[in-house]
């Protein structure tokens, strides 16, 4: 039973009050409130909470926080001037709500600060160039598509298809850097939740990560609220000094919340139903990341959505992609040929990766690009040729070893080091030789500490090269001469 002597003492010390005359599942109607903040906070008589969402005179539509159940005559009190939410160090490491309840059994959180969740992003002379890394520890998104610190890149991708597993990965990654990760869940399966928060503790990455939890079946409003109470956590401990990646997962739910809560406020749809402001609901929470110039201090959004039969050309991946720095897609296609991670590098990209990588590490990535172009191509040619020539037999051998070695299992992960030497190690074979892949990935994890200078890679790199090469080039199939290449024989001759 709710006590409601704080009801009793916000009314006794003249706040403004009200009557709930409506009732439209989680759109209350309330008379009264004459002259309330958009965006304040009200308490009900029977404890619940609700948010001001418009005003009209002496008509208030409220959003109620806690659940769709309200009776009408139920009296409101204005308790706060804006909805604000827990923050501080003592929410790492912990699972909360959207409004900073304890939700993991581990005791109430002991922290007197809070924060507004509506806040204004840093204006643009605030704010400083992006030049640092972020490392997921895996290599087909950090040798092709750098994440960078302060970055918004969008994860996209069909359900299933690896989107949370590549971001557990990117958040146990972080161990030991001093970085602290948001993970915000919305509208997620119970299952789905406790697959995650298990793979976060037994990999270590719940000691540097806050959770934020909205389930959709107890309240849509905090489904729509999460992602804004979570970057006000987030805000808090970066302008505090500290390096935040914060992982929106995921926005299309947020928006399915949002829309529904439109739809009951009887709002015009637009396309697809959605809000005529969704864009803006999105673009205001994502352009609060960045790097701040007084500190140097990053935060980082990675927003994720769900594209439904791997179409990214639908409304809201549009919409996010135009806000974002660029994109990693995750494609079912790809992830069913049994690629994993299933990152489909043809539509992704990193606008602002470049700015974080060495020389060494730029034309590597070139490199790779490349290589695999003609990999896939050579790939097309062979359907139609049994007989294939020795260009187009080492670019399928080249391409294969690499395809090899961004094969990543979830525990699996790599330094920057690691993958340099693997990838560059591969490419020196020149797809001349047979190499074994996976002795290769071990060795390096010993070996990555004897590289204290750019010019050790060389040499290192040869001698893993010598050490697991499987067949000489002798020994590496050459086709006969074609019609095609009859020519080229008779010149060589």
């Amino acid at each position: 039973m709710f006590d409601n002597t704080t009801f009793q003492r916000l009314v006794e010390a003249d706040n403004l009050t009200g009557e709930v005359v409506g009732v439209n599942s989680f759109i209350i109607e309330v008379k009264g409130l004459e002259g309330v903040q958009l965006g304040a906070l009200v308490l009900f008589e029977d404890g619940q909470h609700g948010l001001v969402r418009e005003a009209y005179g002496d008509k208030v539509i409220l959003f109620n926080i806690d659940s769709e159940n309200m009776s009408l005559g139920t009296l409101v009190v204005v308790e706060s001037e804006q909805l604000a939410v827990p923050v501080g160090r003592k929410l790492i490491g912990r699972v909360v709500s959207p409004m900073g309840k304890p939700l993991d059994g581990k005791g109430p959180i002991k922290t007197t600060a809070s924060s507004g969740i509506f806040n204004l992003a840093p204006g643009i002379m605030d704010r400083s160039m992006l030049n640092e890394q972020v490392v997921s520890g895996v290599t087909a998104v950090d040798a092709f598509f750098p994440v960078v610190l302060g970055q918004r890149i969008a994860v996209l991708g069909d359900s299933k298809s690896g989107k949370s597993t590549f971001l557990s990965q990117l958040s146990a990654n972080q161990a030991g850097t001093n970085r602290i990760v948001v993970y915000v869940l919305i509208g997620k399966r119970k299952v789905d939740i406790e697959q995650l928060l298990a793979g976060l503790r037994d990999s270590g990455a719940m000691d540097h990560t806050i959770v934020v939890l909205a389930d959709i079946f107890d309240s849509l409003t905090q489904s729509y609220l999460a992602p804004y109470a979570a970057c006000a956590m987030a805000e808090y401990l970066w302008h505090d000094k500290e390096d935040v990646i914060i992982i929106y997962d995921d926005l299309s739910s947020h928006a399915e919340a949002y829309r529904q809560l439109s739809l009951l406020q009887e709002v015009d749809p637009g396309r697809d139903s959605y809000p005529g402001d969704i864009f803006y609901a999105h673009s205001s929470l994502l352009e609060r990341a960045g790097k701040l110039l007084t500190t140097d201090k990053t935060l980082t959004a990675l927003p994720v959505v769900l594209t439904p039969s791997d179409d990214i050309t639908a409304y809201l991946p549009t919409s996010i992609m135009s806000i974002t720095d660029g994109q990693i897609v995750f494609d079912l296609g790809v992830f069913r040929e049994g690629i994993r991670p299933a990152v489909k590098a043809g539509l992704s990209v990193s606008r602002v990766g470049g700015q974080a990588q060495t020389n060494r590490q730029k034309r590597m990535s070139t490199t790779l690009f490349k290589t695999l172009a003609k990999y896939h191509q050579a790939e097309e040619f062979s359907h139609f040729s049994s007989q294939l020539s020795h260009e187009t037999t080492i670019d399928l051998n080249l391409g294969k070893y690499i395809y090899q070695a961004l094969q990543q299992p979830p525990e699996e992960l790599h330094s920057m080091v690691e993958q340099q030497l693997i990838m560059e190690t591969i490419l020196l074979s020149g797809g001349e030789v047979e190499l074994d892949i996976t002795g290769l990935k071990a060795a390096v994890k010993e070996v990555k500490t004897k590289i204290t200078e750019d010019k050790e890679f060389d040499d290192l790199e040869a001698e893993l090269l010598k050490k697991y090469t499987v067949v000489p080039a002798a020994n590496t199939p050459v086709a006969e001469p074609t019609a095609d290449n009859n020519t080229e024989a008779q010149t060589n001759a």
